[in-house]
């Protein structure tokens, strides 16, 4: 669950043409390594690890990879900022959903963060009308209804189900929203190498000291490189995503993050001997087809738009 939103694609006409094989398949490995990402990290903190060590190491790998695949010796719209104080606060919302998130890994199952994950695109359809003044219509607004339903199913509040580590994915969910939009109101102003870089680095700096407190030296060669691994999957997803997205129109790339409701529920089978409860599944369910309308509503809208500017 940790993925860069692509706000738009590089190439205008793709929108119009059929999503080509080779984008599908970059979208399916995109949100695998996202799955594998929250996978590893649930092990490592469920072996012992401290959840804010495990949460360091994926950054400082991630700013230690994005320094050298975007050549930030010789990249000097990489530091710039144009919103400073967004940028801060972007940089401080992506730690924290991580953090949260990993947290709840702790006693979740994978297919369980990630169900309650998958409402994100109902949060940010809610939130981008105070915020960025994206108001949602009244179906939109339906089906953000019906997918809190679906949470409410997955979380069961009231029963033994509804948890700590329920709201810890909740909050995770929340901030992760919080960052979606800043993500893209900041897109038309800084440049994704910026939004890549300090999207990591402050989480790189400001863990340290409590990382290094918390932490302890990695207890083989294969723990170590499961925590210098959590970064390569993090960027390598996100990689993966923006090619997938120069291929075809994010419209059509965006329903794929629902393949990982797929891949955490086999991952946490395979890997945990984890089987989600029939109410986890019909949950997921409804959440997912509540935002595979959301998106298709807003695709249809967004046409709409660009046909009524279009010139006669």
């Amino acid at each position: 669950m940790d993925f860069e939103p692509i706000h738009r694609p590089v190439r205008h006409d793709v929108d119009r043409e059929a999503m080509p094989a080779v984008a599908m398949v970059m979208a399916l490995c995109t949100f695998m390594s996202f799955a594998a990402l929250d996978t590893t990290a649930k092990y490592l903190v469920t072996i012992g690890y401290a959840t804010i060590f495990v949460v360091w190491c994926r950054f400082l790998s991630h700013a230690v990879i994005a320094f050298f695949a975007f050549q930030g010796w010789r990249r000097a719209d990489m530091y710039r900022m144009t919103s400073a104080p967004l940028q801060v606060l972007r940089g401080l919302l992506l730690p924290a959903t991580t953090l949260l998130n990993f947290m709840a890994l702790r006693d979740l199952q994978l297919a369980q963060t990630v169900s309650i994950f998958l409402s994100v695109p109902m949060m940010v359809t809610a939130m981008a009308g105070p915020l960025l003044g994206e108001w949602a219509g009244i179906r939109r607004w339906a089906a953000i209804m019906v997918g809190f339903v679906g949470v409410l199913i997955v979380v069961r509040p009231g029963t033994d189900v509804f948890t700590p580590a329920i709201v810890w994915s909740i909050a995770a969910t929340v901030t992760y929203s919080l960052y979606s939009i800043l993500t893209r109101k900041l897109a038309m102003q800084e440049s994704q190498s910026s939004l890549v870089f300090y999207s990591c680095i402050f989480a790189a700096v400001l863990l340290a000291p409590p990382a290094l407190i918390y932490g302890q030296m990695p207890q083989s060669v294969f723990d170590f490189a499961l925590l210098a691994g959590l970064g390569v999957l993090g960027m390598g997803g996100h990689a993966l995503l923006v090619k997938a997205s120069r291929l075809a129109s994010a419209s059509k790339v965006a329903p794929f993050v629902y393949s990982q409701l797929l891949w955490m529920t086999l991952l946490g089978f395979v890997v945990f001997g984890d089987v989600p409860d029939g109410w986890t599944m019909v949950g997921a369910s409804i959440i997912c087809l509540s935002g595979f309308y959301i998106m298709n509503r807003e695709r249809t809208i967004a046409r709409r738009e660009r046909a009524m500017a279009a010139p006669d």
